[in-house]
């Protein structure tokens, strides 16, 4: 059931600097020396206690050595110990680039910062990390894509001890975060972020699909329209769109209002005040759309952002054309359930979703993709946290 975003639009969304999306990272308050601890209970440590640069960075039993006294919260945001900083080896952003000590000089590679009980590296967006979750003495320590995960999660000096299961967000379908969803798509599809005042929208568009409906452009061309009625027929028979079924059933497949004109617009904003037909709507927004969409998101591994990726592509493309979508991108990454990495596999995913937007003219404009969802998976934020700037067909949004 293909869908087709919006060419007009309504009122003007709420309007924001244009400026690169926070995820709400923050510095240590003040500076505390100390160590840092990790998996297994073990120490980052600086091998052979050497100040030289390229000093290898690593786990060990903690020991009370000054290769372990480490200085973090310092204005600048990097970490010191022996005279030298934390540094990710050649300012690389690729996973599995190792850590070291080094001269400090003011790059990104050099700043750090806190997220839960995460060390975010500024200039890569990922995570300090100890390599393969390994707890052995010696064991290097490297960057890699944020994952909650318990070889990630640290103790500065003075903190607690890591969480055995450090928290790592919540999907989808949590009712929050999915009125999240509804307001990203509710953007881009009604430049309003009110998407429960869209039940009564209706319009053609011109894209080919007939006309375009409600809360999630239900389609008088692609079959989800006439299925909403039937819905909503069955539950309340004789409503003021039953008498239009015959002509939904004749014009599916195509653009024509055979059968619709001209009164067919203005019943169904009378039975959008309807709160039977709304939900109704939501009802089918969730059988054809978010559910499934949300449930292969699950199955692949990737977190509430990936989950809206596939959802958005599903409104758009249909649900058959989100999984083509994602078949194609196979080719190219694999997803955290197969062992791919979240973040290149997104990358592909989207990669794939833009190719098939431009194969349209009514989806020519990608900044759905480009100045929104990859924006909060440039910035990390796999777990759709609030809040989010982002900017759809040249309008600049805030959630949160």
């Amino acid at each position: 059931m293909i869908r087709a975003r919006r060419l007009f639009y309504a009122a003007l969304a709420v309007a924001v600097p244009a400026a690169a999306l926070s995820f709400g990272l923050s510095p240590a308050s003040a500076a505390t020396v100390g160590p840092i601890k990790g998996l297994g209970g073990k120490c980052v440590d600086v091998a052979g206690a050497s100040s030289a640069n390229g000093a290898a960075v690593q786990l060990y039993d903690c020991n009370g050595t000054t290769a372990q006294q480490w200085t973090v919260g310092n204005s600048d945001n990097t970490i010191r110990a022996l005279g030298k900083c934390l540094d990710v080896t050649a300012a690389s952003t690729t996973n599995g680039a190792k850590i070291q000590i080094y001269d400090c000089n003011g790059t990104a590679a050099q700043k750090w910062t806190t997220s839960g009980s995460a060390l975010v590296n500024t200039g890569s967006g990922k995570c300090l990390d100890v390599t393969d979750r390994s707890t052995a003495n010696g064991a290097r320590l490297q960057i890699w894509t944020c994952a909650g995960s318990t070889n990630q999660a640290w103790t500065l000096p003075g903190g607690s001890t890591p969480p055995t299961n450090p928290p790592t967000g919540v999907n989808l379908d949590n009712p929050a975060k999915k009125d999240v969803a509804m307001q990203l798509v509710s953007a881009a599809e009604n430049s309003s972020l009110d998407w429960r005042a869209q039940f009564g929208y209706i319009e053609d568009i011109g894209d080919g699909r007939g006309y375009t409906a409600g809360i999630i452009g239900f389609c008088s061309g692609t079959g989800d329209m006439l299925e909403l009625v039937e819905a909503y027929t069955a539950s309340v028979p004789g409503n003021v769109l039953a008498k239009y079924l015959p002509a939904l059933r004749n014009v599916n497949g195509t653009d024509s209002h055979a059968g619709l004109d001209p009164n067919f617009t203005n019943d169904w904003r009378t039975a959008a005040n309807d709160s039977r037909f709304q939900a109704a709507q939501e009802s089918e927004r969730d059988r054809v759309y978010f559910t499934p969409s949300v449930r292969d998101g699950k199955s692949d591994g990737v977190r509430a952002l990936g989950q809206f990726a596939y959802y958005d592509a599903a409104v758009m493309h249909g649900y058959e054309g989100m999984r083509q979508i994602r078949s194609r991108a196979l080719a190219k990454a694999r997803p955290p359930a197969q062992g791919g990495d979240e973040r290149a596999w997104l990358n592909a995913f989207l990669d794939e979703r833009v190719i098939e937007m431009k194969k349209e003219a009514a989806h020519e404009d990608t900044t759905r993709v480009d100045t929104a969802q990859r924006r909060f998976l440039n910035n990390g934020n796999f777990d759709l946290n609030t809040p989010l700037d982002f900017a759809v067909y040249g309008q600049n949004f805030r959630i949160g």
